[in-house]
């Protein structure tokens, strides 16, 4: 269930990514507004309610939290169908981001309570499918709908399910016992979120391992966030072929990589724990050279095969990650660990990535027309370089902090 709640919430965030061009043309947006639309104004609010969000996650019933954050989202993507202007609809998209929020940390946490250690960045890495999932069927649906019944019913028809899924999942699920694979004092230590950030201050790995996160989204986000009015404007594709072909090479792509990602770092980390950074930092390496003919060949047969590698390649970062991050620190910190990474991961990945491709968008299609967008998007890849760099950083230092984090633990 919570798998299918992140699926949700990547529906509603990613509904606005296959829809665009067709908004852009009906309330004559800009590639910069998509951008805001589609990143910056998101994230921002995402960001600054996810760290109370889990700070309360930290000490309340985290079910309830995730019930309660999925009949926002949903509830506020089904408005954005209303919206009659750049304005409306951008409170709407911030509603949206208010909600899915409170998502991802105290799932995260729920998650570290289901399961042991060395199980954990298999069961993170397959709760973190449901981006691609949800990516797959956002772009499915939304592409069908809004070439057949318009981008306003659209944002309704995937909104509206939501709510009632959150009914569901209030009946379902179960909150887990806290700490129930650590020591009862540990579990029941209630940290603050000064004290989270003055024990990561401690550990470079981590900080290492989120900028690594936050500038592969960068490249991840900025070139996906754009790669359907791509496709349409320089491969001459409909809403609906880009609709099914994303969904089919992106989303299949997604899931195939991130459940990859946490099996080969469970796999090749319960040696040496150093392989947590690696896969994500060699799946990079490989997929870099990739981006230049995706983006510039005009194949459109051999451009989806490429962009299948590259989205496999690209999003094998997230459950390692996630799962050295909660290594790191104490059950109870788990929450706001989460929304840490996910603050600087979004801060620079989701909120940059899409107003940077937007802004670059604008500014070579003054001289290259729809194939400004190409350029852009060229440029925005080669960002994903320094976040190889810094998961090569991480594994540096990962095992002293984790032994560090150990000793701390048990003194």
């Amino acid at each position: 269930m919570l798998t299918l709640a992140y699926v949700l919430n990547f529906i509603d965030r990613q509904i606005l990514v296959i829809i665009q061009e067709p908004i852009k043309k009906e309330l004559l947006l800009s590639d910069s507004q998509l951008g805001l639309l589609s990143g910056f104004s998101f994230a921002l609010v995402y960001i600054t309610a996810g760290i109370p969000i889990a700070y309360w996650a930290d000490r309340g019933n985290r079910r309830n939290i995730i019930v309660l954050a999925v009949t926002v989202w949903s509830g506020m993507t089904a408005l954005s169908g209303f919206a009659r202007s750049f304005s409306e609809l951008l409170l709407a998209r911030i509603g949206v981001g208010i909600g899915e929020a409170g998502g991802s940390p105290p799932a995260h946490s729920m998650i570290s309570d289901y399961y042991p250690p060395k199980e954990r960045a298999t069961a993170l890495g397959i709760y973190s499918t449901g981006v691609h999932i949800g990516v797959l069927l956002g772009f499915l649906a939304g592409g069908f709908i809004a070439q057949e019944m318009g981008w306003r019913v659209a944002f309704m028809a995937v909104g509206l399910p939501g709510i009632l899924f959150a009914a569901v999942m209030y009946f379902t699920v179960r909150e887990p016992e806290r700490g129930r694979w650590e020591t009862a004092e540990e579990a029941q230590y209630t940290p603050t979120l000064r004290e989270t950030i003055d024990l990561l201050m401690k550990f470079r790995s981590f900080w290492f391992l989120a900028m690594g996160c936050g500038l592969t989204a960068f490249a991840g986000y900025g070139n996906g966030n754009f790669t359907p009015p791509f496709l349409m404007r320089s491969h001459g594709l409909e809403v609906g072929e880009v609709g099914v072909l994303l969904a089919v090479f992106g989303g299949g792509g997604g899931i195939i990589g991130t459940l990859l990602g946490g099996k080969l770092a469970d796999h090749l980390g319960a040696k040496d724990a150093r392989w947590y950074m690696w896969v994500p930092a060699i799946a990079g390496i490989l997929a870099l050279p990739l981006t230049f003919p995706y983006l510039l060949l005009d194949n459109t047969t051999v451009v989806m095969g490429l962009l299948f590698v590259v989205t496999i390649l690209i999003n094998t970062y997230l459950g390692p990650c996630i799962a050295m991050a909660h290594a790191l620190v104490p059950p109870a910190m788990r929450s706001l660990t989460s929304a840490i990474l996910f603050f600087v991961l979004n801060l620079i990945g989701l909120g940059m990535g899409p107003l940077t491709a937007g802004v670059l968008s604008d500014y070579f299609s003054q001289t290259y027309g729809d194939d400004g967008l190409r350029y852009a998007m060229l440029i925005v890849g080669m960002v994903a370089s320094v976040g190889i760099l810094m998961f090569f950083m991480a594994a540096r230092t990962i095992r002293a902090d984790l032994e560090a984090a150990r000793a701390l633990t048990h003194t």
